[in-house]
């Protein structure tokens, strides 16, 4: 079993990935339970229930972030989609993608109705399960969803659950999650979720790699992290990003970047109690803004977030 990120003598703290029980889904599962479906909140994928117009969303999705990530995704994601049974021809079946992760990096793939409670998306994680939404979105919603679907799950995630240190550094966030969520430091870790296992940059011998999910399988998020001058690029520091406001409603207005994924795993040596000592009375620092201690890869523009544009339209 991997250990847990922050762990000491007395406690083990990790950052979530915050979610809220669903209220409706779009696609093959057309409306979620008001209630879990079960203990877990896993339900069977329905794949047979998807029709024709579902594979033909997940085909104009798949197709075109094909066509945009090469030279832009990490090395570790390219490599993850070429072993993995995904395709543009229909909706991935999760079974067989579970196979093929459990030979890799023993983790599965369960299909749940949508965003489902913090407790029970860490037990998951913990016992090497990633939750994944069945639904898929609207035809409307192809450059923005409020809620993670089955495209952004699968497309977006999975591939990176191929990489052993993504594989491990999950799990170990579902070890603590709970724990974290009793000594009320979650917003602090989810910040460390976000901009990383969502929004996270990777420094490669030949450029900066997105391996973010958000970001992956975003078409208008892809261009505009690395191609636009409006956001910031900022060396990844722990308590930096446990102090960063995020950007839950439009592009990230600075993205952090790992020199190396290892470095993922040494949160995991990392004592959290100083670092809880020092921020829990301190101001979050703004999305956009940069400090003089930053190692600043990118100083943006801040253009895109002034004009008041909005990627969701």
């Amino acid at each position: 079993m991997s250990p847990t990120i922050g762990e000491n003598h007395e406690t083990a703290h990790r950052a979530p990935r915050t979610r809220a029980a669903p209220t409706e889904k779009h696609g093959a599962a057309a409306a979620a339970p008001l209630r879990p479906p079960s203990a877990d909140w896993t339900i069977d994928q329905g794949w047979a229930g998807y029709g024709a117009e579902h594979h033909a969303l997940w085909r104009t999705l798949f197709e075109r972030q094909c066509r945009l990530l090469p030279g832009r995704a990490c090395d570790a994601f390219i490599d993850g989609m070429a072993r993995l049974p995904i395709g543009a021809e229909q909706i991935p079946d999760f079974r067989r993608l579970s196979e093929v992760m459990m030979r890799a990096t023993g983790w599965q793939v369960v299909a749940v109705p949508g965003l489902v409670p913090d407790e029970v998306f860490f037990e998951h994680l913990a016992n090497r399960r990633f939750p994944a939404g069945n639904f898929i979105r609207r035809a409307d919603q192809l450059d923005y969803i409020e809620e993670p679907d089955v495209f952004h799950d699968i497309f977006g995630h999975v591939p990176m659950l191929m990489h052993p240190p993504i594989a491990d550094y999950l799990q170990a966030y579902g070890l603590g999650g709970l724990r974290a969520q009793s000594l009320g430091v979650l917003p602090h870790l989810a910040r460390v979720y976000w901009y990383t296992v969502e929004f996270g940059l990777v420094q490669q011998r030949d450029g900066l790699r997105i391996y973010g999910a958000g970001i992956a399988s975003s078409y208008t998020e892809t261009l505009f992290c690395l191609d636009d001058p409006s956001p910031n690029h900022v060396a990844f520091d722990l308590e930096r990003v446990m102090r960063t406001d995020y950007r839950i409603d439009d592009f990230q207005e600075t993205y952090f970047v790992l020199d190396r994924f290892e470095d993922l795993l040494a949160l995991e040596r990392t004592d959290f109690g100083p670092l809880y000592a020092r921020i829990r009375n301190r101001s979050s620092l703004q999305p956009g803004g940069v400090r003089a201690k930053d190692r600043i890869l990118q100083r943006g523009t801040g253009a895109y977030h002034r004009s008041g544009r909005n990627c969701a339209g």
